[in-house]
């Protein structure tokens, strides 16, 4: 317990659960308090819809008797990732905070999981320097076709510097080691809706019970289930952080400069370019082009950065739940 004022008495506690009015946090003891925040409480230097994200840590004045909080301070934060928060909308929104790893959930069927879709959300961890992990699901549903993509796919991401996990929560495979990737950590699960999320989320954890959707058979693409972002604790440790399916996964606050140093494979090289500025678009000397010529730089992953340079990322394209 800390105090704040003189005649104040804090408790401190977690954000795990957020509706938008209403938050839910746990202290120490397992106990949970339904907080709210005052309206003119924002956060320094960030202009967000929500001021207050899964995974703050937060010091409330509690109300004993109706077991609900007043927030009245956020601790500082070790990191956060943010998703535009409308398309008209130049205020952002923070998906989760204080987060030790992300885990993207991917599949090639049922729905198709994009490179595109892939190197985006890769570069908004790379920016805010949160270590990803790609989880590529639902191989029991994959014929040789799909299989020797996966295998190709991994290769690429590994090569990278990525760690790649294949799993099949339904046959049980790999799930002892996708337990050892979460073991005392606090991990944002993220993925279409319909990747198995909840599916693998059960599998490792039982007692969670999460809701599980189907897949739509006209558009092979999963129906949303998760409504709000919400922070799971684990019995074997860490936590898991359970957010709504993304639809697509868009840019947030980057200059189109730093893009290249997103994609640790072009930053291990660009230093040797004979331009300090070299966009690895059309200047001569480029080590990151002539990389990709020799096939040390995936020609897959070399496309999307130039799509992302293409597509006007500030402006044109959004985070939008499903």
């Amino acid at each position: 317990m800390i105090i704040l004022n003189r005649n104040d008495k804090m408790l401190e506690g977690t954000v795990i659960k957020s509706t938008g009015s209403w938050y839910k946090v746990m202290t120490e003891n397992g106990k949970i308090w339904d907080c709210r925040i005052r309206g003119s409480f924002r956060i320094k230097g960030i202009k967000t819809t929500n001021p207050l994200a899964v995974g703050d840590h937060v010091a409330f004045e509690p109300d004993e008797d109706q077991n609900v909080g007043l927030v009245k301070k956020i601790f500082p934060r070790k990191n956060y990732i943010l998703r535009k928060s409308t398309k008209l909308s130049k205020l952002s929104h923070i998906i989760a905070a204080n987060i030790d790893q992300a885990v993207l959930i991917i599949t090639l069927v049922k729905p198709r999981t994009s490179t595109g879709f892939i190197d985006r959300y890769l570069v908004t961890t790379e920016a805010y320097h949160i270590p990803a992990i790609l989880v590529f699901n639902k191989t029991d549903l994959y014929g040789k076709k799909e299989l020797k993509q996966l295998d190709e796919l991994i290769e690429v991401y590994e090569n990278a510097g990525y760690t790649c996990i294949r799993t099949s929560a339904t046959e049980g495979e790999n799930l002892e080691a996708f337990i050892g990737l979460l073991k005392d950590k606090n991990s944002l699960l993220s993925g279409h809706s319909g990747v198995g999320k909840s599916t693998l989320i059960n599998a490792i954890q039982p007692g969670l019970k999460l809701k599980v959707g189907d897949i739509s058979n006209v558009h092979q693409k999963g129906k949303h289930i998760t409504t709000f972002a919400e922070m799971h604790p684990l019995s074997f440790g860490g936590s898991i952080i359970d957010t709504p399916g993304i639809k697509e996964f868009g840019l947030h606050d980057f200059e189109r400069h730093e893009i290249g140093e997103r994609f640790p494979e072009f930053r291990a090289l660009m230093s040797d370019c004979r331009f300090s500025n070299c966009t690895h678009v059309h200047e001569p000397g480029c080590v990151v082009k002539k990389a990709v010529d020799e096939g040390k730089i995936s020609e897959t992953r070399y496309n999307n950065y130039l799509r992302i340079l293409k597509d006007d990322y500030l402006d044109k394209k959004q985070w939008e739940l499903k």
